[in-house]
């Protein structure tokens, strides 16, 4: 859910010394910290997100990435301060990819220290790291923890080896336990994340990586349908009809096993395609974006929400480290948020997150579709009354049609 689109959006030109103009309130709400390692061993057929493998980097050494990293926290500090926005310490860290552990240890080690000298980390702060489960070991995950993570993120996917060959995964899927385990031994919470309806994937198969999933006794867990992008490989197969697209109606049954199969075993559905056990192991940071809160994305590609701007980083590592080695933004364009922007992302996001959207908060014409939805299946009647507007199961499945009646 935290890695960058490799597609940019089409905004305003970005400014070279980054400043923002704070919105009122500025300051008030909290502020975590994105970092993007764009590196991966190899390229997932399906995968659409801005990474790069070792053949793609041209111009520029992995060796060299966690240097500018720490440019860019340093010109972050700066922007920060020029820009008049209150100074906040850091309440979560999310290192996405890409895969991050394809770095040492050590690198993100000291790129957190960076963040924690340059803003201070809060106590207690969420601090996760996405990996593969090959890319870790005993040593490596020690090395995490004593430098301050508590959680890790894993790329399951399946655990079915046909399922995992369609994806391209590389992993033996009977590493997963194991690294879970080592990371439970260091003290880390840990996150599995699954995908659903792959191409040639059945009900049964996904059955099998839910029980075995569950079997690994994860704090969270988050599973997402397989969305077959244009312009990748898969996207390529598919259209070439050597890879049956995916099937929405079996997809749907696969949403709703899964939510059986977790719910059975403690795991309470928090947002549309996240499960946790009980919210103290939700994912303080995704839920973050969710909530409309600011956060600074460090690394090629990355996004940024600070007082009502938001920007997008050059996507290239290459052109990245040309920009913070220059000392200037290395944003490739932006946009200013308006109301009215505001208002439509607040009631698409915060509608996924169970609880998160006071009826309230609704427009007057959105509030009286409410009982429709009601009568419907699509949202909860009990909640409804106490004031929040929260998804059914059927609303869960048809979420972006309940969002498109609050905004009509």
């Amino acid at each position: 859910m935290d890695s960058m689109p490799s597609a940019l959006p089409i905004a305003d030109p970005a400014p070279s010394d980054g400043l923002v103009a704070p919105a009122a309130g500025a300051g008030d709400v909290p502020f975590g910290v994105y970092v993007h390692v764009p590196f991966c061993r190899v390229r997932c057929g399906y995968c659409d997100f801005n990474t790069y493998t070792a053949s793609e980097l041209r111009g520029v050494r992995r060796d060299d990435y966690a240097g500018h990293a720490l440019r860019e926290i340093a010109f972050a500090d700066q922007v920060l301060e020029r820009s008049g926005v209150p100074r906040r310490p850091v309440s979560t860290v999310f290192f996405g990819g890409g895969t991050p552990t394809m770095l040492p240890a050590s690198d993100l080690a000291m790129i957190l220290r960076a963040i924690d000298d340059t803003w201070g980390i809060v106590p207690g702060a969420e601090v996760t790291t996405e990996a593969n489960p090959d890319s870790v070991d005993a040593d490596s995950i020690a090395t995490l923890q004593r430098a301050g993570f508590t959680r890790m993120s894993y790329g399951m996917q399946s655990a079915v080896p046909h399922v995992l060959a369609t994806l391209d995964r590389t992993h033996d899927p009977e590493r997963v336990p194991v690294v879970v385990d080592l990371a439970k031994q260091q003290g880390l919470d840990v996150s599995l994340d699954l995908i659903y309806s792959t191409p040639g994937e059945s009900l049964d198969d996904w059955r099998t990586s839910l029980d075995a999933a569950i079997a690994c006794a994860p704090d969270h867990v988050s599973a997402y349908s397989l969305i077959v992008e244009d312009g990748t490989a898969m996207g390529r197969a598919v259209a070439r009809g050597e890879l049956p697209a995916p099937d929405d109606d079996l997809a749907a049954d696969m949403y709703e096993l899964a939510d059986q199969v977790l719910g059975d075993a403690g795991y309470d559905w928090y947002e549309v395609s996240n499960w946790s056990r009980g919210p103290e192991h939700a994912s303080r940071h995704n839920l973050s974006y969710w909530k409309g809160h600011d956060w600074w994305g460090i690394g090629p590609g990355a996004h940024s929400a600070v007082a009502g701007t938001r920007w997008w980083n050059v996507k290239h590592p290459a052109a990245y480290a040309g920009k913070v080695l220059q000392d200037v933004s290395p944003a490739a364009g932006r946009e200013t948020l308006d109301d009215e922007t505001r208002y439509v992302e607040r009631v698409l996001l915060a509608a996924r997150v169970r609880g998160e959207l006071r009826i309230d908060e609704l427009r007057r014409e959105a509030r009286g579709r409410v009982a429709g939805l009601i009568a419907r299946g699509l949202v909860d009647g009990r909640a409804a009354l106490g004031g929040t507007l929260e998804l059914t199961l059927s609303g869960r499945l048809l979420a972006d049609a309940v969002v498109r009646d609050l905004l009509d």
